[in-house]
């Protein structure tokens, strides 16, 4: 187990490295990480290392390969909870709406101009993360009045509602002010282009704090994958811990595509290959489920920006091409199993 984390965390790393070294303008690695060491420590740098470069690296490539680990990691880790909890698995948070709740709120910002005081460069992902939390909410505040026991099936059916509603809302809005049509379509398939350092910072610790609180749930969610009526009888509160645990997944999703749009499929596919490889404990799957999505997500990213020379497509049309198949595959794998 110890062998396979490790080789893991180091792909994950070379991933990451050469979604930094790879790009119009061709950096190697060891000059990456090279202008990396001297912005951290303050050492001299090598001088065959130009200015250009240093720049490139750190303002635009670094901030922006890091945001893409870190949606990847949210958005993994989100998922692999969505599908412990619901036992489920195609969950995931877009399943119950937080996706459709953030585009409604991004549409509104968008199509309307609104603007928060004080804070009106982040009225735009603020907004985004409220629907979006806002919608999981009020769906599992739906599911609960129909079903006191939180039955898994209430819940997904119940978001599944609500989504198809608020994407029907948000199609009508864009349809009635078609000006704005091209920004929002292109925000609801996701980029990472012209982030920096402050989304960083600003995402960062909501994802470490929400995958932290979902590790310490590890145990819990081992038994909510045996059944319902069996993690009762080991001492389980399910309804609470359901409640817990899908509102920190939409927060940690929410946060995630507030800042860069709406990006599928990664907490589809990253949880399944985690689950392959190393098991279905979460003590492992939760965190290995965070840093193969970050790399899943970086490289996606890179493929975005690098297949069509001098042109940045939107990531989230990278990742629903290798998602989607994947769904699929998922899909008839489960029904031939039950079959």
């Amino acid at each position: 187990m110890k062998l396979k984390i490790w080789v893991t965390v180091i792909a994950a790393l070379v991933i990451l490295v050469l979604g930094m070294a790879i790009g119009s303008v061709f950096v190697t690695p060891a000059d990456s990480l090279a202008i990396i060491w001297h912005k951290l420590t303050h050492t001299a740098m090598p001088a065959s290392i130009k200015a250009t470069d240093v720049s490139i690296i750190w303002n635009l490539r670094l901030p922006r390969a890091l945001l893409a680990f870190i949606v990847g990691a949210a958005l993994s880790v989100s998922g692999a909870v969505m599908q412990s909890v619901l036992k489920n698995p195609l969950a995931s948070s877009y399943t119950l709406g937080v996706s459709s709740g953030a585009s409604l709120g991004a549409s509104l910002v968008i199509l309307c101009g609104i603007t928060l005081p004080l804070l009106k460069m982040f009225t735009l992902p603020i907004l985004g993360f409220a629907f979006g939390l806002g919608t999981i909410l009020l769906s599992i505040t739906i599911a609960s009045r129909l079903d006191s026991s939180l039955e898994n099936n209430t819940i997904i059916l119940t978001g599944m509602v609500i989504s198809l509603f608020t994407n029907a809302v948000v199609t009508l809005i864009s349809a009635m002010s078609r000006e704005h049509i091209q920004q929002l379509i292109y925000w609801q398939m996701g980029s990472f282009s012209l982030k920096d350092w402050n989304t960083v910072f600003i995402l960062l610790p909501i994802t470490l704090l929400g995958t932290l609180v979902v590790v310490h749930y590890n145990r819990e969610l081992d038994m909510l994958t045996f059944g319902e009526e069996q993690a009762k009888s080991m001492g389980v509160n399910t309804v609470r811990v359901k409640w817990i645990l899908l509102v920190i997944a939409a927060a940690v999703t929410g946060s995630a595509i507030s800042f860069v749009g709406v990006i599928g499929f990664v907490d589809l596919v990253a949880p399944h290959i985690v689950r392959k490889i190393f098991g279905s404990r979460h003590r492992y799957v939760i965190p290995m489920s965070a840093v193969l999505g970050g790399a899943f997500m970086v490289a996606c990213d890179l493929a975005a920006r690098t297949i069509v020379p001098m042109q940045d497509l939107p990531v989230g049309a990278v990742t629903a091409i290798i998602g989607a198949p994947f769904f699929a595959y998922v899909y008839f794998s489960k029904r031939k199993g039950d079959a």
